[in-house]
Formats: structure tokens, C-alpha cells, sequence
């Protein structure tokens, strides 16, 4: 088998085996195929697209290259969710304490962000003492005792995957639909829940830009899962402007454990609801009204917040943060935009303010890059909201007046004030 012969038939749209999509995956993780054929095989991928099933044959050799989870000691039906990330997704925050709440199992590996949009491990390291490395022991004990357990990607999960994604970063073949559905279920697959909820994000702030292509992405991710034998469903959820009211890693925290405390209702709580549901309704066969009222059930009468404190505790953070949230980092500096109109705040380009985060100190440029916990931005308006000159609009934190003031100018670009009032913001788009 050569992979000259096998770059030529993805070319030419040729069906590659089950057994070459394997070969190839495995000899590049063993080192014994260059880098260069890998990368020519990439951009023939990227040109000519992948069918679904040799979609869901790739998926499965970069799971193979590595650790496979086994939960069989669960007694019950393990549920995960994965969101493909935006500005201010903090979901999974109370989604994994709502879920474990009604009596669901909730195995959860996050990321860390990188550019402008966060990552879930880094807002929950802005708790004190939290740690997000638990031996896979531990992970399988605190999943089967408290029902949840969120932890960082470690381990030997999908070697083949570091390895491919960091070849795609380099060679402009991110953004191909069959490698992200393979890179995102390979993962799913190892950690290996028996149902997966997948919530696609569509918009200014997400990978995905149209609805077309988050569409696409949520059908290819969907089929691969089902035909490896997982329960799976697809939503596709609005990124056009940020999710919640916070961005920022302890700002995130601080509206999560708001929204768990039931201090504040807003779109981003209704989604929550809305996802949790899912994720039960997947996990049983109770119908999806009933999971919803259940999990709406589960935050108002608190013991939502209660199965995020033990979370906390039972991995090393201090748990009366859900008390006292003020013992979340802050940062040493902050200032306020104030509206220099009236009128209705018709659209927040998230994706600037991701950017303008990112040079608060709230993102990583690089892998190694240090951020700053406590910086960010606290909106005080939601779409739709009448606005008045001189009201402030949001909040700007960092740990230098000259960095609040720097973001400050991105952020008023980002901020469109209409004198037309516009509709409320929908968050979900479509089901899948």
C-alpha cells in the first residue's frame, strides 16, 4: 500500500477502504509517514471532502490510536455533551450539575481555549484549589459517586488526533468539515458515554460562520456517532453575539453559579434548561417535556447548585465560592462604556469581543501563554434591551487601566445601537 496511490484516489474522489484510512492514520502516528505525504493527503481531504462513511472510518482509526474510557461500572446511562465553542459558552458549567442533579451521569473532558474564544478548563482553574487532573480512577469514582466530573484532556486519548490537528493548523486544512467531525467524535468516542448531546454553534463567534456549514457539521458528527452505536441528537445554538452577560474565565463562574443560585433568568439560563432536558431525555426514556421540568426543577430547588459545590469540593476546590463568589479572582483594574445614544441594542459582534478579551489578558495566544482569571467583560444589556445615553453598557476588567482602555475602542466598535427596536434573541436555531 502507498500513500502516493491513496493522495491520487482521494483526488479523484475515489473511496478509500476502511483498511487505507487506517494505514494511513496509523503510519503517520508511528512516524512512518512523513509529514509532507500527510500533509497532501490533508489538503486533498480539505478539496475534495470525505463520504460519510470513510468519515466515520478515519474517526474510528484516530479513536483506536489510543485509550478507550470504559464506564460498564456506571450503574446507569453516561451522557456527554460537546459544544464546538464560542465567546462566553459557559455551559457546561451548570449543565454537568443539573444533569447529576436529576440522577444523570455526566464523564465530561473539556479544553483550554486558545485565541479568542475560552476555554471550559480554564474557567473552572479560576476556582481556588480546583484541579482538573484526576487519575482515571478517580474520574471513574467521581462520575459514579457524584454523577459528574469535568477534567482536562490528558492521557494517552487520540494521540493520532494531536498529531493530525497540529499538521491542519499549519497547512490551512482546519476548516474542513469531515476533519473537524473526525477530530471532535474521535474524542467522544474514547471517552466513550453511551449518548452524546452536540450543540453546534453558528455565527460571528463560532467556527462555523453559516448555517449552512454548522448544518453540515452537526449532520456529519451525528451520523458518525450513530454508526458507532451512540445515542445522539444535534442542536444548533446562535453565536452571533456572546452567551450570557460575562466573558472572562472568573467572570463566566460568577454568572454560572448566578444562574444556579436562580439570581438571574436570561436566554443563556433558558438554553441550559433546554440542553440539560436533552441530555436526560437522551439518557432515559422519559419524554423531553418531562426531562426539561426536571431539570428546571433541579435548579429552582437548588440542588443544582449543591451538586456543583460537592463537584468542586470532591476535586479539590473550595466550594464556598457558590456562596461567597466573591472569592473568584479579580482583577486590579476596571472601567465602564458608557452609551453615547439611545436606542436598542440590535447586535454584539462576538467575535470581537472575544478579541478584545484576549487582549485583556482573558485568552491564550499561544499554548504556553498565561491569562489573567479575573479579566473580561460583564454586558449589562441583552439584545433587544432599550438603551439610554449615558447608560453603561458593560463593564471592562484587567489588571491595567491602559488594557481596559485599549479593548474599550474594539468594544464600542463591536456594540450596535439602532434607533429601530429589534426582536429578542432566539438561541436556539434548529434541532437536529
Amino acid at each position: 500500500m502507498q500513500v502516493y496511490d491513496l493522495i491520487q484516489k482521494t483526488i479523484r474522489k475515489e473511496k478509500l477502504s476502511d483498511s487505507e484510512i487506517q494505514f494511513l492514520i496509523r503510519g503517520f502516528t508511528e512516524n512512518q509517514i512523513p509529514d509532507y505525504m500527510m500533509s497532501a493527503w490533508l489538503m486533498a481531504v480539505r478539496c475534495q471532502e470525505l463520504s460519510p462513511e470513510e468519515t466515520a472510518a478515519m474517526t474510528l482509526a484516530i479513536r483506536d490510536s489510543g485509550e478507550i474510557l470504559d464506564f460498564s461500572e456506571i450503574p446507569g446511562v453516561t451522557v456527554d455533551k460537546h459544544s464546538t465553542g464560542g465567546i462566553g459558552d459557559k455551559t457546561t458549567l451548570m449543565i454537568a450539575p443539573i444533569v447529576a442533579a436529576c440522577g444523570g451521569y455526566v464523564p465530561k473532558m473539556s479544553g483550554r481555549g486558545l485565541g479568542f474564544t475560552g476555554g471550559t478548563i480554564d474557567k473552572l482553574e479560576s476556582i481556588p484549589g480546583f484541579s482538573v487532573n484526576l487519575s482515571r480512577q478517580d474520574f471513574y469514582r467521581q462520575v459514579q459517586k457524584i454523577g459528574c466530573a469535568v477534567i482536562a484532556q490528558s492521557g494517552n486519548l487520540t494521540p493520532a488526533d494531536k498529531k493530525i490537528y497540529a499538521l491542519r493548523n499549519l497547512t490551512a486544512t482546519v476548516d474542513s468539515i469531515p476533519l473537524i467531525s473526525a477530530s471532535i467524535m474521535s474524542k467522544k468516542l474514547a471517552l466513550n458515554a453511551d449518548c452524546i448531546l452536540l450543540d453546534v454553534k453558528c455565527g460571528s463567534g463560532a467556527f462555523m460562520k453559516t448555517r449552512e456549514s454548522a448544518f453540515a457539521l452537526a449532520e456529519s458528527m451525528k451520523s458518525t456517532a450513530i454508526a458507532h452505536g451512540k445515542k445522539c441528537s444535534a442542536v444548533i445554538t446562535d453565536m452571533n453575539a456572546p452567551l450570557g452577560m460575562a466573558v472572562g474565565n472568573a467572570l463566566e463562574v460568577r454568572e454560572a453559579i448566578s444562574i444556579l443560585r436562580c439570581e438571574i433568568h436570561n436566554p443563556l439560563a433558558e438554553l441550559v434548561i433546554d440542553l440539560s432536558g436533552r441530555m436526560l431525555a437522551l439518557s432515559s426514556s422519559d419524554s423531553l417535556q418531562k426531562c426539561k421540568y426536571n431539570a428546571l426543577k433541579a435548579l429552582r430547588s437548588g440542588k443544582a447548585l449543591e451538586k456543583f459545590a460537592e463537584m468542586i469540593a470532591a476535586q479539590g476546590g473550595d466550594a464556598s465560592v457558590t456562596d461567597h463568589p466573591e472569592k473568584l479572582p479579580h482583577s486590579r483594574a476596571s472601567k465602564i462604556l458608557i452609551a453615547d445614544r439611545s436606542g436598542y441594542l440590535a447586535s454584539v459582534h462576538s467575535e470581537e469581543v472575544g478579541l478584545a478579551c484576549l487582549e485583556l489578558g482573558a485568552g491564550r495566544t499561544s499554548a504556553n501563554s498565561q491569562i489573567d482569571p479575573g479579566a473580561g467583560v460583564i454586558f449589562l444589556h441583552q439584545i433587544g434591551d432599550e438603551i439610554r445615553k449615558n447608560d453603561i453598557l458593560c463593564e471592562i476588567h484587567a489588571n491595567s487601566e491602559a488594557l481596559c482602555e485599549q479593548a474599550e475602542k474594539r468594544l464600542r466598535a463591536a456594540i450596535q445601537i439602532t434607533e429601530m427596536s429589534v426582536p429578542e434573541r432566539q438561541l436556539i436555531d434548529s434541532v437536529i
